[in-house]
């Protein structure tokens, strides 16, 4: 259940981060890195593409026992793509706190998968 709960909570997190960006990544990122050039945009669409791909992995997995041998490949993927884009958008100078903020669910959901990862399944099923 618990799970189901954090599969389906990341696969939105990662989608509704995703799907603007791949679609409206030349208005989004000027707004979010000033003087960025418009000939860059393409970046915001292949870091679209990876939070979508984690997000559609996330869906399907979203039934499955995250932790544990069989869900450890769900875990770390997700707890390297959480921490290094809250680590990414911590490191982001003081000029844009609004993108700051965004580490902030980023990092919770960091802490979840770690907790995944050296916890174990935090089913009460998993260890009937």
């Amino acid at each position: 259940m618990i799970s189901s709960i954090v599969a389906r909570v990341s696969a939105a997190v990662l989608a509704l981060a995703g799907f603007p960006l791949l679609f409206a990544s030349d208005d989004l990122l000027p707004l979010l890195i000033p003087g960025m050039p418009s000939q860059a945009t393409w970046l915001g669409q292949l870091v679209a593409a990876a939070w979508l791909s984690i997000a559609f992995y996330n869906w399907n997995t979203r039934d499955t026992l995250l932790g544990g041998i069989y869900g450890r490949p769900a875990v770390l993927l997700n707890l390297g793509v959480y921490l290094v884009s809250a680590l990414s958008l911590l490191k982001v100078g003081p000029a844009l706190p609004l993108v700051r903020l965004g580490a902030i669910p980023l990092a919770l959901l960091a802490i979840v998968y770690a907790v995944l990862l050296l916890r174990g399944p935090l089913d009460r099923s998993a260890g009937r």
